[in-house]
């Protein structure tokens, strides 16, 4: 049996709050138990809100959590090569346009949207002619074309997950117009690199899951095991966020020690009967995913001040 290999991906656009801990908790312990092997990963992809300083502060977060890694990727902003060569693959296979549609196009009211109420592109840029392009006077992004095809594949923890490309997906965005690679494509061409097998993220990303299963069968890649694991929700039912700081490592690390906070993580994951302090080496034997929750977990922010 081929080694297990996860990853840590935080985006160093702010302090880890709770929710991230979770998260990366959860993965650390899911390879930790298989004796596979952690990569760290900074995914610094956008200039506008990522900062170098908060890259040495996510270290130092995951170590005070003992959360540990055996390797380090390049980060995201040091890999535009490896992602242009992705991206002239896709072009040379006539999957690839421009896109000159500006964010009010895309909000308008005849847009369509997928069952869940998500916004999907309408494909106003794909049939252009060459004429009609050169005619356009802005910097386009650019998509991929998805075909009318079902992905289905099986989650570790959702179960089984069925999306049809273009009805619920849409053509999506590989770059922006101002040449900043997209998510959905350096992630992909991140984990292929990395030899990633297993990836464990929060349930909010489980609509990216068929978007990027496209790009590894055009890229001719394996696409690892999933594991989305549910939210840590505010009392008012809100996600937790980098943007309100809510329950950030600031304020956790003045307020608990990391045995305490990692105690009180693991009852929300049902690996312990009740919160009390443990390293995360200690929890290693408890973890298994069987016991992990599917839904949503409401959060009272007392429980951790």
């Amino acid at each position: 049996m081929d080694m297990v290999v996860g990853r840590f991906a935080p985006s160093p656009s702010g302090r880890m709050h709770l929710g991230n801990v979770w998260s990366a908790l959860l993965a650390w312990l899911s390879v930790r138990s298989q004796g596979g092997e952690m990569v760290l990963r900074l995914e610094d992809l956008d200039p506008d809100r990522c900062r170098p300083a908060y890259c040495d502060q996510l270290k130092d977060d995951l170590q005070w959590l003992g959360l540990d890694w055996d390797r380090e990727q390049p980060r995201q902003s040091r890999r535009t090569a490896a992602y242009a060569a992705a991206f002239s693959k896709l072009e040379s296979m006539g999957l690839v346009y421009p896109c000159y549609c500006s964010r009010a196009d895309l909000h308008a009211a005849n847009a369509p949207h997928a069952s869940d109420g998500r916004l999907l592109y309408a494909g106003t840029c794909r049939y252009l002619t060459e004429q009609q392009r050169r005619e356009k006077t802005k910097a386009p992004a650019w998509r991929l074309m998805v075909p009318d095809e079902t992905v289905t594949f099986t989650d570790g923890l959702q179960g089984t997950i069925s999306e049809n490309l273009a009805a619920d997906c849409g053509d999506f965005l590989i770059r922006r117009a101002d040449g900043v690679y997209a998510y959905q494509l350096a992630v992909v061409v991140d984990d292929l690199e990395g030899g990633i097998t297993e990836v464990v993220r929060g349930r909010d990303l489980l609509d990216s899951t068929p978007r990027q299963r496209y790009l590894y069968k055009l890229l001719e890649g394996m696409p690892p095991a999933t594991y989305h694991v549910p939210l840590l929700l505010a009392a008012d039912g809100r996600r937790l966020s980098k943007r309100e700081r809510d329950l950030d490592l600031g304020i956790l690390r003045n307020t608990l020690s990391p045995e305490a906070l990692l105690g009180r993580l693991a009852a929300l994951a049902g690996l312990l009967d009740r919160p009390e302090p443990i390293s995360a080496g200690e929890l290693v034997r408890y973890f298994h995913w069987n016991r992990v929750p599917r839904q949503d977990i409401f959060v009272e922010f007392g429980d951790f001040c």
